[in-house]
């Protein structure tokens, strides 16, 4: 087996997610591994021509994206602790397609990402970004879902 010296983890800083990362911090930990965070803001639906009260497409798109820079900073310092060896990423686009193409530009030998684990029709209209990350991969992709409670 291959060491994971480059891994990427994709979080949308939910439940799922923040698991999924404590799994890749151990590998990356074990592997002395350098660790990618990356947040993708989902492409926006275009507001133009609708009537949003007080703010212009360009400041909403600019209040999310610190948003997100907030929440990338917050994320970060509670979950990594001492670990040193990460860079973050946030971009804006369709998610599989963001995490596929980081993936290929840091030339990752390992992808993280959780899933929900929907099935049925949440499968069928909600489609599953780890499902399209794990088919377009080049590189092992580890996903997480959180333990079933029972």
């Amino acid at each position: 087996m291959k060491p994971f010296e480059k891994i990427l983890i994709a979080t949308d800083f939910s439940e799922n997610s923040e698991y999924a990362f404590d799994y890749a911090l151990t590998l990356a930990k074990q592997f002395n591994g350098e660790l990618t965070v990356m947040h993708v803001i989902n492409e926006p639906v275009d507001l133009r021509g609708f009537y949003v009260p007080h703010i212009s497409f360009e400041q909403l798109e600019k209040e999310i994206e610190e948003g997100a820079v907030k929440m990338m900073e917050t994320f970060c310092g509670a979950k990594l602790g001492d670990f040193t060896n990460y860079k973050t990423a946030i971009v804006s686009g369709i998610p599989y397609e963001e995490i596929i193409r980081k993936a290929e530009e840091i030339n990752a030998s390992l992808l993280v990402v959780g899933t929900h684990g929907r099935t049925g029709l949440d499968h069928l209209i909600f489609g599953s970004t780890a499902e399209r990350v794990v088919r377009s991969a080049s590189c092992p992709v580890l996903t997480i879902r959180l333990p079933v409670e029972s």
